[in-house]
């Protein structure tokens, strides 16, 4: 049973979203163009109609395969730089031109230089990876210099050790860090991806049908699979955040 503050929270997310749906409404109705803007019963008609075919499956399936490897080995990676640049001050001036680059560097032109390196089925996933890692480390690396002195010079006092100090006092103050910098990685690995996938067009994939719907004028299907886009970024950093939350719970026990 829903309880009242996740009712409440229900109806209120309902109604944000019936009040931009009216907006969309309107805009469609003022513009009167179906070329450029369709209606939200038309996307949803035609994402209906979609659904019901396996390409649309296998091409969610393949996008969500590339985008999400790249988000964890750019997750993993940048965890793991966080932590060896937090520990050396000589890996940190070494990596750290090198991550300032990458996260100047517009992702197109990290998209034309992969076309030419790798295989355009790996594009998305270099590109996620490219994306994510540097948000990555650094929340994680502000995490570890913002750790509070005071615990860990208790942790010295009673001789917590490595593995206890790591356990009860870093852990707990990168956590919220990394929750933070893996949701707002999310959105953005998403972005990027199915962006290289327009440009890479990997058959069977996000990327490749919204290509085709802009070459062929299809402006509902480029909704449609617009939306798909949006609602699995959703899902799944809901689905990040719940984890987090399991794993902070569980190390507090």
């Amino acid at each position: 049973m829903l309880n009242k503050k996740s009712l409440k929270k229900f109806f209120i997310t309902l109604a944000v979203l019936l009040f931009w749906a009216g907006v969309w409404q309107a805009a469609y109705i003022f513009i009167d163009k179906e070329i450029l803007i369709v209606s939200p019963l038309q996307v949803l008609q035609r994402l209906f109609v979609l659904a019901q075919t396996a390409e649309f499956w296998k091409s969610i399936g393949s996008s969500f395969l590339r985008i999400s490897s790249g988000y964890l080995l750019g997750v993993f990676f940048g965890t793991v730089l966080a932590v060896l640049t937090s520990a050396v001050s000589f890996l940190k001036k070494l990596f750290y031109p090198l991550i300032s680059l990458v996260k100047a560097t517009p992702v197109a032109s990290f998209i034309i230089l992969a076309l030419v390196w790798i295989k355009k089925n790996g594009v998305p996933v270099f590109i996620t990876f490219l994306i994510v890692l540097p948000i990555v480390w650094s929340n994680v690396s502000e995490a570890i210099n913002n750790t509070d002195k005071s615990m860990l010079e208790m942790a010295r006092v009673f001789r917590f050790g490595k593995l206890k100090t790591v356990k009860y006092i870093y852990v707990n103050s990168v956590l919220p860090y990394f929750a933070a910098g893996c949701t707002t990685a999310l959105g953005l690995a998403w972005k990027a991806g199915v962006a290289a996938e327009v440009i890479a067009l990997p058959q069977s994939s996000v990327g490749f049908h919204l290509y085709r719907a802009k070459i062929t004028i299809e402006t509902a299907d480029l909704f449609a699979w617009t939306l798909v886009v949006i609602i699995l970024s959703v899902l799944l950093e809901k689905l990040i955040v719940a984890l987090l939350k399991k794993i902070r719970k569980g190390n507090e026990k």
